[in-house]
């Protein structure tokens, strides 16, 4: 399972190098792609499928599911990591993501984000304060008390 996050560094040759925990379940071989919220994904290319969660079975003339599928298989790069877990990160991903230099790894129990230090220090704060509405939300027990 893929959980916890760590910092890192986009170098001056534009890689990346993917922590070695991340490492060990999702291989040499991965997917990176656009995410939600302003962040990439990485998946393993043995669960690309976790891209196309909800959309599965959905049909095609369904305009939700192909523009969902643009956004994260039409923007997803095969990227092969060297043996210290590096690779360049391709210019678009990083454009998307505003990536400059510090970057965090994050684990999603089945994938990994990389965000840019600044929009992860963002999310969190924002996360901090609704945190408690989003798991009543999601329990629906909003507004039960």
């Amino acid at each position: 399972m893929l959980l916890g996050h760590y910092d890192g560094t986009l170098t001056n040759k534009q890689q990346i190098s993917l922590p070695s925990k991340f490492r060990q379940v999702l291989g040499e071989k991965i997917i990176i792609t656009k995410g939600f919220e302003q962040c990439l994904i990485v998946v393993s290319q043995s669960e690309w499928n976790t891209l196309l969660e909800g959309t599965q079975g959905r049909p095609f003339t369904n305009k939700a599911t192909r523009d969902i599928q643009r956004f994260l298989l039409g923007n997803a790069s095969f990227v092969e990591l060297d043996s210290k877990g590096r690779c360049v990160l391709p210019g678009y991903l990083r454009e998307y993501a505003a990536i400059t230099d510090d970057i965090v790894f994050a684990g999603i129990q089945r994938f990994v984000e990389i965000w840019s230090k600044p929009l992860w220090d963002e999310q969190q704060t924002s996360l901090a304060k609704n945190v408690v509405n989003i798991a009543e939300r999601l329990s629906g027990t909003e507004g039960n008390e």
